[in-house]
């Protein structure tokens, strides 16, 4: 006897092939029904006897498409329509859209083999795709996703290209962006204002430009690559100069695995983030020196040829590794159109390889790494975004707009919460703009009216994202503290609301609950009940607020300023300078001069006095520098930093620097025996808290916490007590990721206020 059901399947379910295969598996099983792309995933009715259905529901679970990634499937009894035969029936819209939109996914090797295949229809042809793979979320302009909501919509398919898009046989069955050259857009090639190349040739002639050294401006997914021979000294500083990007590394793009096991040191884990759908940039011990590319750098970015085109310029002959980077001037977001690309890059690039099909918004590669307590994302885009990455016990929907620091937002909508590209830094006005854009863009995407947003910001009262946020027309507003943020998306990754932790929050600096720059912060508490300051860094006064974040000597004075030693710092072997003693003055006049816990304003201090004296190029730079200096040095004894009284004290740590520094001990001794020195100190900070508060959970969140070894070092000094230890793996550590926590703790701040109202 027929019985049904309806199914409803959660997730990133639409764009990666699920229909197809609901329909292939629903012939299989000899079912009758439908199935369409809904609002909130995709929608199915079934048919036919108790037995089959079962068996559907089962294959439904384990055998999805490789791209999908179901979050939910609800299975509810439906009335027998007496349906004779199963049909993908039209996408509906009946509601506000909750669908998780796939991200854009890296070409397939089924795809790849016809792309080399003289006899295949779409042989070399770079925009080749199918539902296993290439562009989503670039060119979704609304949902539910079907071509006519793609930047595909102005090229109809040809009998071809329609024939299997409508065939249920065929990997290209409701393959949204399907196309072949007969159909689809092209690429050509302009030198100057003139287009000299099209389709093959154009790229054989970008090919050509690279190996003789030229700067080539390449369209991608989300946004613009300038490339260059990554071998190639000149071209490297050539591409350094126009693009006004003094010492910050450049990613490179290897031909293939190969090449790429000669750039960095591999490890499976590294293999296996390296070769994911999403191919992010992946950052490694470098084995290779590129002159140029990552200057006094140990590490490289390493990423792998995601797109058809990208395979094509290496087939042509591109050199085997490209400097790959993003194509813009230093600071700005990403150019992503075709006319402000020619614009904005022209002085920059020598050609452009322009493609026809256009973005539908900037997307930035993502950066990862295979670190000591797993995968860690370093800048969260193109690939990953915008997946939901926590679910959070609201239905109201809610907007967290994060820091103004490597900016990314949050949007709630059915308790999802989906976490945008990285917008950048939003002290510079093109990546502001960028930022409203993408607010108003994923509002829109997913139909939210904006008198029914809760709108979560930063407690700064001057930051960018905290005026704008006051702005919106939204009703309700939630500041959120910049450190329990950090703390609460650890927590929201893993769906542990109650869970009471001892959280360590480290980082460069964040609005403190009394007006004061924080930024080496312990907590407890949960996401739930709310976190308390339990301890923290030993206060030290900052010259020129924000402003030392920029020159490790001015950060240096009012940590120095409490030592011991009177020694003049600004001669050998410290040569600290003028700018040590001027901030040094404005210290001792009080003019300018805020009190800090900034643990990342320590790390400038080690570093300013080991011989980083000038002035970062680059967010993190004097920290980075001093932790790879320190990787060169064998295990040594820690310095101490002690805690007591609720407070580390950096007084004791900062003195030995000074003395072996005195002494003529090796730079990369010292600065190892300072990161020993800090996670010996975290561990009895940690320990001291878990006792006392019979805790045996630790969040490890903050940008300080990208330092891989003291991670390491941290590790088995934690390990060996026994304590659970958590840190980030959905959003970065960094300012990336505080918009997910700022979400979960507004969304909790929610409820508490909903539940105040009808009692």
């Amino acid at each position: 006897m027929a019985t049904a059901c309806s199914i409803r399947v959660r997730g990133v379910v639409q764009g990666v092939g699920f229909r197809p295969f609901v329909y292939r598996l629903a012939q299989a099983k000899m079912l009758s029904g439908w199935v369409l792309n809904g609002d909130q995933g995709v929608e199915i009715h079934l048919e036919g006897t108790e037995e089959d259905l079962a068996a559907f529901i089962r294959e439904l679970r384990t055998k999805q498409p490789a791209a999908a990634q179901i979050a939910e499937i609800e299975v509810e009894s439906a009335p027998c329509e007496g349906l004779s035969e199963f049909t993908i029936r039209e996408s509906e819209r009946l509601d506000r859209p909750t669908v998780r939109i796939s991200p854009d996914l890296a070409v397939c090797d089924e795809c790849l083999a016809e792309l080399h295949d003289p006899l295949d229809r779409r042989y070399r042809y770079p925009y080749i795709n199918c539902t296993n793979c290439g562009p989503r979320y670039s060119v979704i302009l609304a949902l539910p996703y079907d071509r006519p909501s793609t930047t595909m919509r102005d090229w109809p398919m040809d009998r071809y290209c329609s024939g299997e898009y409508h065939n249920p046989a065929n990997r290209r069955f409701h393959a949204q962006p399907v196309a072949c050259p007969a159909c689809g857009p092209r690429y050509f090639l302009c030198e100057g204002s003139n287009s000299v190349a099209k389709d093959e040739r154009a790229i054989e002639r970008a090919a050509q430009l690279l190996r003789e050294g030229r700067i080539v401006a390449v369209k991608g997914l989300g946004g613009y690559h300038l490339a260059c021979d990554a071998r190639n000294p000149e071209a490297n500083v050539a591409l350094r100069e126009r693009k006004f990007r003094k010492e910050k590394p450049f990613a490179v793009m290897a031909r293939d695995l190969e090449v790429a096991r000669g750039l960095i040191q591999f490890s499976a884990e590294t293999e296996e983030l390296m070769t994911s759908n999403a191919r992010p940039i992946v950052l490694g011990q470098r084995k290779m020196e590129l002159a140029g590319v990552a200057p006094e750098n140990d590490e490289l970015g390493v990423m792998l040829p995601y797109t058809p085109l990208q395979h094509l310029l290496f087939a042509a002959g591109a050199p085997d590794i490209l400097v790959m980077t993003s194509a813009n001037r230093s600071s700005e977001p990403i150019a992503y159109e075709d006319q402000d690309a020619l614009e904005r890059l022209a002085g920059i690039a020598d050609a452009f390889l322009i493609g026809e099909r256009p973005i539908a918004r900037r997307v930035d590669d993502s950066v990862a790494r295979a670190g000591v307590f797993g995968p860690i994302i370093l800048r969260r885009a193109r690939g990953y975004t915008p997946g939901a990455v926590a679910m959070l016990p609201t239905e109201r929907p809610l907007l967290a707009l994060g820091g103004d620091l490597k900016n990314s937002i949050t949007l709630v909508v059915g308790g999802q919460a989906f976490v945008s590209q990285h917008i950048g830094d939003l002290d510079h006005y093109q990546a502001f703009q960028a930022f409203e854009e993408t607010v108003g863009d994923l509002v829109a995407m997913y139909d939210v009216r904006w008198e029914e947003l809760t709108i979560a910001h930063d407690c700064h009262p001057q930051y960018v994202s905290t005026a704008h946020a006051l702005k919106l027309p939204s009703v309700r507003r939630c500041a959120v503290q910049h450190h329990r943020a950090h703390l609460a998306s650890v927590l929201a990754e893993r769906g542990e609301w109650d869970e009471r932790v001892v959280g360590v929050s480290f980082d460069g600096t964040g609005y403190g609950d009394d007006g004061t720059i924080w930024g080496g912060e312990i907590f407890v508490g949960s996401v739930r009940s709310g976190f308390e300051r339990v301890a923290h860094l030993r206060q030290a006064a900052l010259a020129g607020g924000d402003a030392a974040a920029r020159s490790p000597v001015q950060a240096a004075a009012g940590f120095l300023a409490q030592t011991d030693f009177l020694r003049d710092l600004t001669a050998e072997p410290f040569n600290l300078g003028l700018r040590y003693l001027g901030a040094l003055n404005l210290i001792h006049r009080e003019v300018r001069t805020f009190s800090t816990t900034s643990a990342g304003r320590l790390f400038d201090t080690a570093a300013a006095l080991l011989g980083f004296v000038r002035e970062i190029t680059f967010e993190g730079q004097a920290a980075i520098w001093l932790e790879q200096l320190a990787r060169g040095a064998s295990n040594v004894d820690a310095y101490p930093f002690p805690f007591a009284d609720h407070e580390l004290d950096f007084r004791p740590l900062l003195e030995d620097v000074i003395r072996d520094r005195i002494r003529g001990r090796s730079t990369g001794e010292i600065a190892r025996a300072f990161h020993r020195g800090i996670a010996a100190g975290l561990r009895e900070c940690i320990m001291t808290n878990c006792e006392e508060q019979g805790i045996r959970t630790v969040v490890l969140a903050g940008g300080v916490f990208q330092n891989e070894l003291l991670l390491r070092d941290l590790k088995p000094a934690l390990d060996g007590e026994g304590l659970r230890v958590w840190t980030n793996h959905a959003v970065p550590p960094n300012d990336g990721g505080i918009s997910l926590g700022q979400a979960a703790l507004a969304a909790f701040e929610q409820s508490a206020a909903d539940g105040e109202s009808h009692a």
